[in-house]
């Protein structure tokens, strides 16, 4: 396998990794509204015969800091979708009117604001696992490619500098998202 394709194989899975603990935190809950909390929660339709995510199914939108509004295109569903929010895990219970659903946003605990915050410091460190088991990966692609003769000491040991310059990359971006929603956590 050639030393750019390893590179760009590694580089891809970190990316992807990122990705992930971004689409995460998106559904954490801060003290603010965010239709990020909602919008990928599964919903079980009946008449549809299917599950699909809230966002498929209704307009979400956020007229205040404190509320989000669920509008279902179709009035028949809106039972469906206040089933799917009563059964996460986001703590705020629906309130119907039979065209929309509102979700007010009480203020976070001083207890909860801590367990979120716990909760996304162990989501970045399976994060930043997941970027160095991408980094150990392609260092056995490296070296298997050197045992081959495919690619020389010195290649080999520049890639693997390379590898690691992107494995830093990453973590830092890992970490500079954990810090900017943790502050966005402990805002009152």
């Amino acid at each position: 396998m050639p030393a750019d394709e390893i590179e760009f194989e590694c580089e891809e899975s970190m990316d992807k990794s990122v990705d992930y603990f971004r689409k995460e935190l998106l559904g954490v809950r801060t003290g603010r509204a965010s239709t990020g909390l909602v919008e990928h929660l599964k919903v079980d339709i009946a008449s549809y015969g299917s599950t699909m995510e809230l966002r498929e199914v209704a307009a979400i939108s956020t007229p205040d800091p404190t509320m989000i509004l669920v509008k279902p295109f179709d009035p028949t569903t809106i039972k469906d979708i206040e089933r799917a929010i009563q059964n996460s895990d986001i703590g705020i219970t629906p309130m119907g009117d039979g065209k929309m659903i509102r979700l007010p946003v009480p203020p976070l605990s001083g207890e909860r604001r801590q367990q979120l915050t716990q909760h996304i410091k162990k989501l970045a460190e399976a994060q930043r696992v997941a970027i160095r088991n991408s980094r150990r990966d392609a260092n056995r692609k490296i070296d298997t490619e050197e045992k081959a003769s495919t690619l020389t000491e010195d290649e080999a040991e520049r890639l693997k500098k390379a590898i690691q310059d992107l494995t830093d990359k990453y973590e830092k971006q890992v970490d500079s998202m954990l810090d900017a929603k943790t502050r966005e956590i402990q805002a009152v």
